[in-house]
């Protein structure tokens, strides 16, 4: 049953994973290198920095199927010595780590002659990966691990040609529109002004290197196809203008779902969710990577209290600095008090996909990383839509509007303000079914629980591949 994807006699196809340096792109990497060994016929090489192996490997099968290769990275002026992920960096950082994998394509190339995959799936961040592969015979592959929608608006040839060349930068006006072609029945036809400034960053070049979306467009034009992580079902119309943005075939993971979580939840954590009853409480959560603003996080917690609703909200903070000061400086005078038995306030890992299926856990307030937002889903509980930054905006978009699946915090266009009363408002409106209600909740929950449904989209995935590689 495992090798429904192989033909008779055939060998494993041997597929290359290499992410960039972020556990927000290494963990949907893992996650199809784990979905890919499942339908059988496929053995998976994952390269990444010799800091990430241990952590790496723990998200991959045990049986040798999937096995990690380390990366030295070579120093670079400005990164931390050791910094080998964006976790353990600031927004600089992250750009300097884009030179420092530059700077590992001897090793890669070393590496891939030995190994000699048939396949290689890269990430943005190293456009190069491509000549690799195909000086060695390999077909070469950028997978996207953002939604179609986002790189439909951001990222398609049209988006460059609608602002006059490769050598200028859009304007905030230019990214407020959706370029030429896109999918007339979108929600996101334009945006607020906040967020097509935030987009300018995708434009902007850091230390003389390439911008993101001169990264991205390199990765797209050296492919022999292009992957993403989604599927028609969600994002049909995004996939197909995609499709007639490239003269190469379009292919789909999948959304990928993470499976459930090992073991037991904490005690501490059950004793305290198990004192409410089903569904009582909103557990609000924005990642490992996404920080919010000390003002933001004082106007989320004073509108998880204003809901009256017991709560947990996890707050994270960059490494360089005092997580438990920056917790204190979002906490308004008399908070902790008031929200005394009811509210808990935490900052660092949790786990986060058994807090979220505790009969008690009934909201979830996130940024609307994707992958969270599907754990939120499956999970069964309402989703509040809280995006800060670029990928984030189209999902919640994607999510609340066309999916019917979550209520997004009401916000200033100018600049994104929201205040505590918005936040409220977002969680009361979920708990009494606005948006899709329950039948949309639903739906999506059963495609995604759906084990043969999503086992089918790899299985096909894996065919189109072998297609490419004979």
């Amino acid at each position: 049953m495992a090798a429904a994807v192989v033909e008779a006699g055939d060998e494993a196809m041997h597929v290359a994973l290499f992410p960039f340096l972020a556990f927000g792109h290494i963990s949907p990497f893992a996650q199809l290198a784990r979905s890919l060994v499942a339908v059988g016929g496929v053995r998976v090489t994952f390269l990444s920095a010799a800091a990430n192996v241990a952590r790496v490997e723990a998200m991959l099968p045990a049986d040798g199927t999937a096995v990690v290769a380390a990366l030295h990275l070579p120093r670079v002026p400005g990164l931390p010595v050791g910094a080998e992920s964006t976790a353990e960096v600031d927004a600089d950082g992250a750009e300097l780590l884009k030179l420092a994998l530059d700077g590992t394509r001897p090793q890669v190339e070393a590496l891939l002659a030995r190994l000699r995959p048939d396949v290689v799936l890269f990430d943005f961040a190293t456009p190069w990966v491509a000549d690799v592969a195909r000086q060695l015979g390999a077909r070469a592959a950028h997978f996207s691990v953002f939604t179609a929608v986002t790189s439909a608006y951001l990222t398609v040839p049209a988006r460059r040609r609608l602002h006059h060349g490769a050598a200028s930068c859009p304007t905030v006006d230019d990214l407020a529109t959706a370029p030429v072609g896109f999918p007339p029945s979108s929600s996101l036809a334009t945006v607020p002004t906040y967020q097509a400034a935030d987009f300018t960053y995708m434009f902007t070049s850091f230390h003389g290197m390439p911008s993101a979306y001169d990264r991205v467009a390199a990765c797209d034009k050296a492919s022999d196809v292009l992957v993403f992580k989604t599927c028609a079902e969600m994002e049909g119309p995004y996939i197909e203008y995609i499709a007639t943005q490239y003269d190469k075939p379009i292919l789909v993971t999948g959304p990928l779902v993470p499976e459930p979580p090992h073991g037991e939840l904490e005690e501490r954590w059950a004793t305290w969710l198990s004192s409410f009853p089903d569904n009582a409480v909103v557990f609000a959560s924005f990642g490992s990577e996404t920080f919010l603003p000390t003002a933001a996080a004082t106007e989320l917690l004073l509108g998880l209290e204003a809901t009256g609703r017991p709560f947990v909200a996890v707050l994270n903070f960059p490494r360089s600095v005092d997580a438990e000061a920056e917790l204190k400086k979002c906490m308004a005078p008399g908070f902790e008090e008031r929200v005394k038995g009811r509210g808990v306030v935490h900052s660092g890992w949790v786990q986060q996909q058994h807090i979220l299926r505790h009969r008690s856990v009934g909201c979830y307030v996130n940024h609307a990383g994707f992958s969270s937002v599907v754990e939120g889903l499956v999970a069964g509980c309402r989703l509040v839509l809280l995006p800060m930054k670029s990928d984030q905006f189209f999902n919640a978009a994607l999510l609340a509007r066309e999916l019917r699946v979550g209520t997004e915090v009401a916000r200033r266009d100018g600049d994104g303000w929201f205040g505590h009363d918005a936040v409220r408002d977002a969680v009361n409106a979920a708990f009494a079914g606005a948006g899709g209600g329950d039948d949309d909740e639903r739906k999506w929950r059963e495609f995604l629980t759906d084990d043969a449904v999503q086992r089918r989209f790899v299985e096909e995935f894996v065919r189109e591949l072998r297609k490419l590689v004979l």
